[in-house]
């Protein structure tokens, strides 16, 4: 990968996230229709007052360090079990509208996957 794709793939995700982050709190786009499991689903999380706002929050967070090229690595991992549960939401939840789940996956595995030489430590004894 280019630096100059690598970037572009970090604005993406970090352009995707700052905007659906903010939408939690805004309400700019519309709340899509859910099936009715994945409806109750996430009136339960709503239901605590505080879930979805700090998952807005780590999206806001990652998204401007992202944009901002700052401790990609990091954010890359703090996004990582997000983009998991997204991912498995819709796989469980809301087959039909998985495309942004997979697209947030799959442009943080391909940043892991560039950023592998800052993880390697973690993986040493």
């Amino acid at each position: 990968m280019t630096a100059s794709f690598t970037k572009i793939l970090r604005w993406l995700l970090g352009v995707f996230l700052l905007v659906f982050g903010i939408n939690k709190f805004v309400g700019f786009l519309p709340t899509p229709e859910f099936p009715d499991e994945a409806a109750n689903f996430i009136s339960s999380l709503d239901a605590t007052g505080y879930v979805l706002y700090l998952i807005a929050l780590f999206e806001i967070f990652i998204g401007i360090l992202l944009l901002a090229n700052k401790w990609v690595a990091f954010a890359l991992l703090l996004l990582a079990p997000i983009s998991l549960n997204i991912l498995l939401f819709h796989v469980f939840l809301d087959l039909s509208d998985i495309w942004g789940a997979l697209v947030v996956v799959s442009l943080n595995v391909l940043l892991i996957y560039k950023y592998w030489k800052a993880y390697r430590p973690l993986f040493q004894y």
